[in-house]
């Protein structure tokens, strides 16, 4: 909801000007955020394959240890954060996008562009 209702607002209330500072935000935000979830995501998955294939007798002292047992629990976060949250994000930037296009010449008609607030 925060996602349609947020571009809508901000036109409405704040004008263009407004809805282009958000949607920029919004673009570097996810994309910076989208990238760190999948690369943590896939760090975790393979921190928690690297001490599986640890030897016993090493420091990781391999499956079945305390080391492993974070390691499972790091994976347990880290499988979403690659699989889903990551690519979702990819959906959140193109709907905020083509919903303030739809609606441009409906912030536009409000006081020039201008908003409710008649911002300049």
């Amino acid at each position: 909801a925060m996602v349609i209702f947020t571009p809508l607002l901000t036109g409405i209330f704040f004008g263009v000007n407004a809805v282009s500072g958000l949607l920029v935000g919004a673009l570097i935000a996810s994309v910076q955020l989208a990238i760190s979830m999948s690369n943590s995501g896939g760090a975790w998955d393979n921190a928690k394959k690297y001490i599986e294939k640890a030897d016993p007798s090493s420091e990781l002292k391999g499956k079945g240890s305390d080391v492993h047992k974070a390691a499972v629990v790091g994976d347990t976060v880290g499988d979403p954060f690659k699989d889903t949250s990551g690519p979702a994000l990819n959906i959140v930037m193109k709907l905020m996008a083509v919903l303030s296009l739809v609606f441009a010449d409906t912030f536009y008609a409000i006081n020039d562009g201008r908003g409710i607030f008649s911002l300049q």
